[in-house]
């Protein structure tokens, strides 16, 4: 039996509305016994806000076990590079988490790494500010390069956007951490004890979450409704193995 690595926005909900399906697949793994986990890009969120934003939303049974985000990734990647121990960041309070339990010391000055995570609270001032320590030294690391953020039947700003400004702005590369590249994938898979071989993505968007699974040789399915469409298939040539029009046909 394989594991289901579910992608959030655009899969389980739209901002702070419900997929048709997505609920009842959730109910189906449960009952049936089938391993899941979250993978996301959204940084915004601790464990239990995403716990507590899926319950309001009417899902059962989800706990803090069954997720991983980029900003999860990202501090766990930043601490392997040994880069210092101390960070600067643009986020909200899933990245403060995900970066204290990794073990770096947060502070608005000198820092060793800037995080750049969806933040949108944040004005021009703690940009300049976060830039300072870039240009002083600090190594740029994003979460994630999404484009856009779905909220509704329209789009926000992504914050890879964000992060595209800060590489301009400092002069540096940030490395790959979300979906479409593998180091989240790797870090999720390495938290979790498994093999690539031994879990399917299901998203919605091709660049990200097929592309993930695409390029690293995971089974995928691509759940229609969302980001792309079938005419988006041989337009992006990032073919997905299975493509449903939703969850429902997951539950057989």
């Amino acid at each position: 039996m394989k594991t289901y690595l579910i992608d959030l926005d655009g899969t389980m909900y739209r901002g702070n509305q419900n997929i048709d399906g997505a609920r009842e697949f959730i109910a189906y793994c449960l009952e049936k016994g089938i391993p899941f986990y979250f993978l996301t890009n959204n940084s915004s969120r601790t464990r239990a806000q995403n716990v507590a934003h899926m319950t309001a939303l009417g899902f059962q049974g989800i706990e803090e076990k069954h997720f991983f985000t980029s900003a999860m990734a990202a501090a766990r990647y930043a601490r392997k590079m040994n880069i210092g121990k101390k960070a600067a960041y643009i986020g909200m309070d899933g990245l403060k988490e995900a970066l204290c339990e990794e073990g770096f010391e947060l502070v608005d000055e000198d820092a060793d790494a800037v995080f750049i995570g969806l933040d949108k609270s944040a004005d021009y001032a703690k940009y300049s500010k976060m830039l300072k320590m870039c240009l002083n030294g600090a190594k740029l690391i994003g979460t994630n390069n999404d484009r856009r953020l779905a909220v509704g039947d329209s789009y926000d700003v992504g914050n890879g956007a964000i992060v595209a400004m800060f590489e301009y702005a400092s002069e540096q590369k940030s490395p790959e951490i979300g979906k479409p590249y593998p180091v989240i994938l790797n870090e999720a898979l390495e938290t979790f004890g498994l093999k690539k071989e031994e879990v399917i993505l299901i998203g919605d968007n091709l660049e990200t979450d097929i592309a993930l699974g695409y390029t690293q040789n995971v089974e995928t399915i691509l759940v229609l409704g969302g980001v792309h469409g079938r005419e988006d298939v041989e337009r992006l040539h990032i073919i997905p193995d299975h493509i449903v029009e939703s969850l429902y046909e997951c539950m057989k």
